[in-house]
């Protein structure tokens, strides 16, 4: 298609130059529909190059003490923290969040990955044994691994990719990022302040494109030990099969089906708020969003008029507003397949209460054609339904009641996923009971996405493999050895 020319036309970053590509993508602007950037649509080729400088910077990169890697990763939070409001309105025109949202949540959580790890990196400590009888001590040393290949998602761009470069080069691995193609313009301007911050040349590359081709090419590298990646299940089976052969080692952070639950005894004051924004907050694609709401049948009747009360007052509309509560959806394909999840759900006999189909979403002129949609409830969904089973990631939750204790751990247990769970209940026995049965990597209670970087994150079952956190991403990007020394 023609193009005007002030369209902004990304480059790979490699060795610590930018490198333009054979051949590019169209990315859109999600709010309006309309083409916003051009992306590189790499492939071995460009991967290949992006392998060889970070192999080639590795010696240098890895040699360095955890005191001047801290050094550096605190230089680039600063740069991105200076340039906060330039990031934040380019990741809200990029991916559809709101402005707020993104200067809120995106961009300084960005700049906190840089300065955790940064921190973090300086206060491990090894193990160390002694065997008295065989005149014997034992003492464990850790090492960087080499290049890590990150891919990272398009709903909290740039907030996601740096929680993987951040302990990977802390910890003294070099890098090749593949950002996705529909949200790479983030990750191509932090590539701008790397030397500036002293990253040396080599140590992060940024290889732009599609998962079929830029990523299966870093997946399958040989010089490429380990693998980071955060998306859907689906695409994380392909990674574990293309690099099996290789026997890499994976950190998988995946899908949701997130329950909250609800009982008798909450404070719904807290409660309704909090639980809106943990369905529909940054338009439901957020891995930990709640899309399954369980509430004990006493009080279903008045949580479900509260609740789609409260829905029916958010504002969807063009992210730039501040008043705006919502923004547009990732793409025209992406909304299509959310809608069709509450079409699925009318067809089974289940009731949608506010939002697609029922109300009338009004949009700014510039905003008609973008990919928006409004805060979704659905009642009276089977527990079988594909609604109450698959990962929808958007706006849309559905509401069902429950009777006691037992059944309702039964319930939120029996999908494939365990990410993360919510429980809104004053009874604190009740609570550590709840949480303790719950098949999931995070259980919050009378909250929702408190996150203290320290502790490790990530899920079980379909929901990925390996945890992330202080301790655990130094455990992935490292490499131990237990020495023996005989005296």
């Amino acid at each position: 298609m023609a193009h005007s020319k002030a369209l902004l036309v990304l480059e790979n970053f490699i060795a610590g130059k930018f490198v333009p590509c054979s051949s590019y993508i169209d990315s859109y602007n999600p709010s309006t529909g309309d083409v916003y950037c051009r992306v590189p649509d790499s492939g071995k080729e460009e991967v290949e190059a992006a392998v060889k400088a970070a192999k080639a910077a590795f010696p240098i990169w890895s040699s360095k003490s955890p005191l001047e890697r801290s050094q550096i990763l605190n230089k680039l939070a600063d740069l991105i923290e200076h340039d906060l409001e330039a990031f934040a309105q380019a990741e809200s025109k990029d991916q559809g969040k709101t402005i707020t949202f993104a200067r809120a949540v995106d961009i300084p959580r960005a700049v906190y990955n840089f300065r955790f790890f940064a921190s973090s990196i300086l206060h491990h400590t090894t193990e160390c044994t002694e065997m008295a009888t065989m005149g014997c001590v034992h003492y464990t040393s850790r090492a960087p691994v080499g290049v890590a290949g990150l891919i990272s998602p398009w709903n909290l761009p740039l907030y996601l990719l740096t929680w993987k470069i951040a302990p990977a080069i802390a910890c003294g691995n070099t890098v090749v990022a593949k950002p996705s193609e529909m949200t790479s313009v983030t990750a191509w301007m932090m590539c701008k302040l790397l030397e500036k911050a002293g990253v040396p040349h080599g140590v992060v590359n940024v290889v732009f494109g599609t998962g079929a081709k830029a990523g299966e090419a870093l997946v399958c590298h040989p010089d490429v030990p380990l693998i980071s990646f955060t998306g859907s299940t689906l695409t994380a089976q392909r990674i574990m099969e293309k690099s099996a052969p290789h026997c890499k080692r994976l950190s998988l952070e995946l899908g949701g089906k997130n329950p909250a639950i609800i009982f008798d005894d909450a404070d719904l004051s807290q409660c309704i708020p909090t639980t809106m924004r943990s369905s529909f907050a940054n338009q439901g694609e957020i891995c930990l969003c709640t899309s399954r709401v369980f509430v004990q049948r006493g009080i279903y009747r008045d949580f479900l008029k509260r609740f789609v009360a409260e829905a029916k007052k958010w504002k969807v509309g063009n992210p730039s507003d501040p008043t705006v509560d919502m923004g547009a959806l990732i793409s025209k394909e992406h909304l299509e397949k959310v809608r069709s999840y509450v079409k699925k759900a009318q067809a089974e006999g289940a009731r949608v209460l506010c939002g697609e189909g029922t109300d009338s979403l009004v949009l700014p002129t510039g905003n008609q054609k973008g990919y928006f949609m409004l805060p979704t409830i659905i009642a009276e969904v089977k527990d079988e339904s594909c609604c109450m089973q698959e990962e929808i990631f958007g706006p849309v939750t559905c509401v069902v009641a429950f009777d006691t204790e037992e059944e309702v751990i039964e319930r939120a247990n029996s999908v494939k996923y365990g990410l993360a769970a919510t429980v809104w209940s004053s009874n604190v026995g009740r609570v550590h009971r709840v949480a303790q049965r719950l098949q999931s990597g995070l259980v919050w209670t009378n909250c929702w996405l408190v996150r203290d970087l320290n502790l490790p994150f990530g899920g079980m079952k379909a929901s990925g493999i390996g945890r992330e956190g202080a301790k655990d991403s130094y455990e992935f990007f490292t490499e131990v050895k237990t020495i023996t020394i005989k005296h």
